[in-house]
């Protein structure tokens, strides 16, 4: 019983102290989503992308880049450009440019991964939404679209006549408006991002290393894995991927826990890929488009993933550049806590954090505190609920895990 109060206590330090790690990260990286978000208006955008063509696409792909990295706002966002009228290829460069391309996603697996996945990230993105393209075109699924199109029906905004950046930058009800975007950030992802540093933290501690040897043929081995055993780590980590409620922020520490145990690099970039490859979007998906496009969609990003991680390993390989994990320090061996330059701006993120926070909640009686869409919540009851009691076991599993050991003596 000592043994697993202790262990206990060590996943739950553990996934909090992932979190100090990269809470810096988190708060650059929606401060400045926040501020492009407040200063680019979305009717300019929308009106540029009714084309598959090669402007378009990467017009997707540069909006999605400014846009947030929470995975179900993305879903919404992808759902109201493709009903508004934008063509189906710039709607998925939006929405993998979205989950892949956005700056704290590379700021969060610098920080646990190194610059190779950083690297692998972004180049692996634009390389995904190669691969929508070329899908797209090969499988010719026009009368699907059509179909999809007739089911949404037409979506209708008055544009954005608001002021110009300066003038927003200027003003204090600019900087409200970025305090309730920076707000609604977080609260779009803190869900994911609790539960997905919190299983990151159980399997840190409780999992044994052979796990990983059965699970992903090749890893723990202190030689790299043979191709075979990359191929396999490749399609075995979305699907070990799909039955998780993790998205692309929170699934990041336990990525940087599969590299812990020997996973290559290959199998690791298949499941930080794989954040739009999990049960909850695939359901997302037939919400708004129906089932017969949700597969469509899915079966795309499973190959693309796939196709995109082993070509990023052989081409890493090719140029002797692949990470050498063995040797090194291990994610969970580090002290999270040192006072360090990621505890200086810590600080200096709480302390902005807390001012964001301020100006949010003072433009929230004037504005209604509207903000980002949360258009996936209404027809997800269930994931809802589900999501919901996660939260709670997270959180009663944390807090019990902090001080039961203590309370009896272990």
């Amino acid at each position: 019983m000592a043994d697993f109060l202790s262990t206990w206590h060590q996943a739950s330090v553990t996934s909090l102290g992932f979190f100090w790690m990269a809470f810096w990260a988190f708060g650059l990286g929606y401060l400045v989503s926040s501020l492009i978000q407040v200063l680019v208006t979305q009717a300019r955008m929308q009106r540029t992308m009714g084309t598959t063509g090669p402007r378009s696409i990467a017009l997707g792909t540069f909006f999605g880049f400014l846009s947030s990295s929470c995975s179900f706002a993305a879903l919404a966002t992808t759902r109201t450009l493709f009903q508004k009228g934008a063509g189906l290829v710039p709607s998925l460069a939006f929405l993998l440019a979205s989950t892949n391309l956005v700056i704290e996603l590379g700021f969060v697996i610098a920080i646990f991964l190194g610059w190779q996945f950083v690297v692998g990230e972004y180049l692996g993105g634009l390389l995904l939404i190669l691969f929508a393209w070329a899908f797209v075109a090969l499988t010719r699924p026009w009368q699907m679209v059509k179909d999809v199109r007739e089911r949404l029906g037409g979506a209708h905004e008055p544009d954005d006549q608001g002021r110009n950046w300066r003038d927003k930058l200027r003003s204090r009800e600019g900087w409200q408006q970025i305090g309730q975007t920076y707000v609604m950030e977080w609260q779009m992802v803190w869900k994911d991002v609790l539960i997905g540093f919190t299983v990151a933290g159980i399997i840190a501690a409780f999992v044994p290393a052979s796990f990983y040897a059965v699970l992903f043929p090749g890893a723990g081995e202190q030689a790299a894995p043979g191709p075979l055993d990359v191929v396999t780590q490749t399609l075995v980590a979305p699907v070990a991927a799909f039955f998780t409620f993790i998205g692309s922020m929170g699934n990041i520490p336990l990525a940087a826990v599969l590299y812990d145990n020997g996973v290559g690099f290959a199998g690791v970039m298949a499941f930080v890929f794989s954040d739009l490859v999990v049960l909850p979007v695939l359901r997302i998906n037939a919400t708004y488009y129906g089932w017969k496009m949700s597969l469509y969609i899915l079966l795309l990003l499973f190959c693309g993933l796939v196709a995109v991680s082993l070509t990023l390993h052989l081409g890493l390989a090719t140029l002797d550049l692949l990470p050498q994990n063995q040797g090194q320090q291990s994610i969970t061996q580090r002290d999270f806590f040192a006072f360090d330059y990621g505890f200086v701006l810590n600080l200096i993120f709480l302390a902005g954090s807390a001012a964001l926070v301020v100006l949010w909640r003072q433009a929230t009686p004037a504005h209604g505190g509207h903000g980002h869409h949360h258009d996936h919540a209404a027809g997800a009851s269930l994931g809802d609920w589900i999501l919901r009691a996660g939260v709670v076991i997270c959180l009663v599993w944390l807090g019990f895990g902090l001080v039961v050991p203590g309370l009896v003596g272990a």
